[in-house]
This record gives C-alpha cells, sequence and structure tokens, in this order.
C-alpha cells in the first residue's frame, strides 16, 4: 500500500437524494477540513454538519470566508478502524453532480488522486480486513440483481467461503508439518509417518473440498444466471406463456399467427436464480431447414431476419423451452427441433390444456403416436408438462421444472463456490491431493509427496488471497467501480 490519499464520488452517477465522496489515506481529514466548514471537529465514527464552500466565489464579506453552496454530513473514521484501514472520511451532500465534482475537483486539488476502481476495498484487503474471497463479495453484492444473489454475497462478505476451506486448510498444514518434521529429523528418534497415516489425513482432506467444488453448479448460476429461449410454432402459446413467466403482457399477443417476428427479452428471478426469458419468431413451414446454414429465400427480409436471431438464440441459450400446441399434432419442424435438442437442457410445454379433454390429458390422446406428439418417448425423451398460458394451469409447476432443470437439483448452501476463479482453486487444490495420494501408495519419498501437497496448500491459499499474484489482483479490482 502506498501513502497516496484517494478520492472518489462513491455513488452513482446522476442526480439523486444524497451523494457521498469518500477519501481514504494519511491526508482525507486535513483535506476534508479544508472542502467544508465543520460545526464541530472531526471524531471516529461520529457524523458532524458541516457547510460545503464555494472556494471558487472568493471571499464572503460578511464573515470573511467562502460561501456557503450546501450542507453536508462529514463522518471520519480513524485509522486503522476503517473499512480500508486508513483514515477515512465520507462527506454527504446532496446528490447534484454539480455540488460533487465541486468537492472531488477541490479534493484533487489539495492533493489527493482519483482512486482506481475497485482501491477503497483493494487497500482493505491488501491491510488484513478482507480476504480475497470477501473483498469479491463486495463487487457482487453491489451487482445484486436479486435477493438470493444478494444474501448470497453478504454470506461472502461475513466469511461463509473461507470459514468452510479454513478447517481443509489447518489440517492440510499439519500433514505438511508432519512430513516436513519427520525428514529434518529423522536421525532424532522422530518416526517417519506410515503410508497408512497419510492415506488416512489426505482422504479426510479430499471429501469436504469435493462437496466445496460440487457447489459451484448451483453457485455459478445464482452468480451469473441463465438464458432460456422459448421456441415452438406460430400461435402455439410461445408469447402468452413468455407473459406468464414475466407476470405482465411484455409480448404482444394475438390471434394471427406469427405476430412474434424478432426476439423479445426479459428477466426474472426465479426462486432468487436470474433467468432471461427470450422470445423467438415462430416456427414456419421451413424454419427447421434454417437450422443449418442460411434462411429460406422464399421469406420476406423481416422473417429472414427473425429466424436468424431465434436461431442464434436457440444456440446461445443455456436452456430451451419448446412450446407445443395440445390440440395440434406434430409438424415436421417440430420433430426436426427436438431431435436437434437431444443432450441439451430442454423441456416442453404442451400448451392451450384447456381445450383437452380430461381423457386426453389422463393418457388417452398423450399416449397417441398417431395423433399427438406428447409424451416423453416421442417427444425426444424431454419432460412434458401441460400448460394453459389463458387459464394458468401447469405453470406453477412448469417454474418448477425450469428451476430444477436450471439448478440440476443442487440445493443451496452456505459458503457456495460462485466464479470460476473459485472453481479452478478448488479443482487445482482436489488434483494435487489425488496425486499425493497415488505418490503415496506408491511408496515415492516424502521429499516428492510434499511437493504436491504444497500446491494444494498453494492452490488453496490462492482462493483467499494470500498467494494470488499482483496481475490477478488488478484483474479482480478493475471489475469495482471507481468509489467503492
Amino acid at each position: 500500500m502506498d501513502s497516496d490519499t484517494i478520492a472518489a464520488v462513491s455513488t452513482p452517477p446522476g442526480r439523486g437524494g444524497i451523494g457521498i465522496v469518500r477519501l481514504s489515506g494519511p491526508k482525507a481529514a486535513s483535506i476534508a477540513g479544508q472542502l467544508v466548514r465543520l460545526r464541530q471537529p472531526l471524531e471516529h465514527a461520529r457524523a458532524r454538519l458541516a457547510d460545503v464552500l464555494d472556494q471558487q466565489a472568493g471571499q464572503d464579506s460578511a464573515n470573511g470566508s467562502a460561501p456557503r453552496i450546501d450542507e453536508a454530513l462529514v463522518t471520519f473514521f480513524c485509522a486503522p478502524h476503517s473499512y480500508t484501514a486508513e483514515d477515512l472520511v465520507e462527506i454527504a451532500a446532496h446528490g447534484s453532480p454539480v455540488v460533487l465534482e465541486l468537492l472531488l475537483g477541490r479534493a484533487l486539488e489539495l492533493g489527493a488522486r482519483l482512486a482506481e476502481p475497485g482501491e477503497f476495498t483493494q487497500r482493505a484487503f491488501l491491510a488484513g480486513r478482507l480476504d480475497l474471497t470477501q473483498a469479491e463479495a463486495v463487487r457482487d453484492l453491489i451487482e445484486a440483481q436479486t435477493l438470493t444473489q444478494a444474501r448470497q454475497a453478504a454470506s461472502q462478505m461475513g466469511g461463509a467461503l473461507s470459514r468452510r476451506v479454513g478447517p481443509v486448510k489447518r489440517a492440510l498444514v499439519d500433514l505438511v508439518a508432519l512430513l516436513e518434521a519427520g525428514i529434518d529429523f529423522a536421525e532424532d528418534d522422530v518416526d517417519v509417518t506410515p503410508e497408512a497415516e497419510i492415506a488416512r489425513r489426505i482422504g479426510e482432506l479430499t471429501p469436504p473440498l469435493a462437496a466445496l467444488a460440487a457447489s459451484f453448479a448451483r453457485g455459478r448460476i445464482v452468480h451469473d444466471g441463465l438464458t432460456m429461449a422459448i421456441v415452438g410454432r406460430p400461435n402455439a402459446g410461445k408469447s402468452s406463456l413468455f407473459n406468464r413467466l414475466v407476470e405482465r403482457d411484455r409480448a404482444i399477443v394475438t390471434a394471427t399467427p406469427g405476430t412474434t417476428r424478432d426476439t423479445v427479452t426479459e428477466r426474472i428471478s426465479l426462486e432468487g436464480i436470474p433467468l432471461e426469458l427470450v422470445d423467438t419468431a415462430g416456427l414456419r413451414e421451413d424454419w427447421g431447414e434454417s437450422l443449418g446454414e442460411g434462411e429460406p429465400d422464399s421469406l420476406e427480409e423481416a422473417e429472414q431476419l427473425g429466424i436468424r436471431r431465434s436461431r442464434e438464440a436457440l444456440a446461445e441459450a443455456a436452456l430451451v423451452l419448446v412450446v407445443l400446441d395440445s390440440t395440434e399434432p406434430l409438424n415436421d419442424e417440430e420433430r426436426r427441433l427436438l431431435a436437434a435438442l437431444e443432450g441439451r437442457s430442454a423441456l416442453v410445454a404442451a400448451n392451450k390444456s384447456d381445450l383437452i379433454g380430461n381423457r386426453a390429458r389422463a393418457g388417452g390422446r398423450e399416449n397417441d403416436p398417431a395423433n399427438s406428439v406428447r409424451s416423453a418417448p416421442n417427444a425426444g425423451g424431454l419432460p412434458v408438462l401441460f400448460t394453459s398460458a389463458l387459464t394458468g394451469e401447469g405453470i406453477p409447476a412448469l417454474r418448477e421444472r425450469i428451476l430444477a432443470l436450471a439448478t440440476g437439483g443442487a440445493a443451496a448452501e452456505p459458503g457456495m463456490l460462485t466464479s470460476l476463479r473459485h472453481q479452478q482453486a478448488i479443482a487445482a487444490a482436489l488434483a494435487a491431493l489425488s496425486d499425493a495420494a497415488q505418490a503415496n501408495v506408491t511408496s515415492i519419498p516424502h521429499e516428492m509427496i510434499l511437493l504436491d501437497l504444497y500446491r494444494a496448500l498453494s492452490a488453496l491459499d490462492s482462493l483467499t488471497g494470500q498467494t494470488t499474484s499482483d496481475e490477478i489482483l488488478n484483474l479482480i479490482f478493475s471489475t469495482f467501480c471507481i468509489g467503492k
């Protein structure tokens, strides 16, 4: 950490009720004292009323100082009892960009420099106030779009992930120390650790790390969200189902087939998981051919563009919802689509279930391949749910099935892995422990086993930041906003 004093506007750009200018560093308090006229001296963790002065207007003849342009609350946190472990001052004025820029510009003139993205949090990390997983959680909390994401970030900020890794790391350090002692003091009657004991200890380290690695399946989805493409023939009810899932009339719905000629997107929260829905243009007579190269020349340009975007949405989506018309048999385009989705995360909504009889839904029509292909064997093995966008029948079950498909059935748990960097660190630790176990089985010297154990320890250290390179740190903190 350097001795610079940094400054930045810590509230979002634009106008607001309140705006905050933050300073951190050895000169934070003295610079703040020149930016405002304090009504009481600064005191740690106390808010003080102050006047924001317009230094550019010269002195007020009445009191011999610069005129007041705004009122502010100034809060001072004394080092090391602050977010950055340095002297830190926050000036909360009215959220006028003019006032905030006046304060920031004056702070820079008085010796502060503009903070880099994430530099306040980076200083907190370098000072040991946070480990790297907690620092990353600060960004995740700021960027959270659902309450579940915010809860996950808050849990990680509280050290949930660090607490899961901590016991494993301590046990690994104990094993390393045991082997090192056996090597260093072999001539001083210190017993060499037997292979069975080494195998037992390595075996105890692996399950908690494997469970942590498995949590990435859900943690990644909670963190990043997913995209689901809704596809089907014209007038099958795609846009109506889209509106049902969005819970408002987002897509235009008419009785005329082919109303949707372009993709329509909307983000929803499904049990806290961000899900971007993409309503696509309907399957045309030769839409199936366009799953390959190019678009049919017989279609007008608008339809060709709609087909192209639908195909792109279908290719890029993590999930696919195929909407079929329960009152109609499958056509060739639908069969080609179902075949093309083999092996992908997809499900089928047999819509307009309110128009078919109870007997058909109970098994008669559903299992009649000559009439309708709505059963699992005839729908490419995909799960099939009967729905009615008109009445809402089957919509709750559809939501549950989409959620199960998105998460793979993985349950939420504290301290989940939420980023690829986390997952790679745990995977590297598991691989190193596997190599150490194999070396132990083949009676390789303990010096060689220690190399693998140190590799596992380094991977765990990189997760929390003890051994993370400056390049990775710069990459992580560059994704923060400037005032955090």
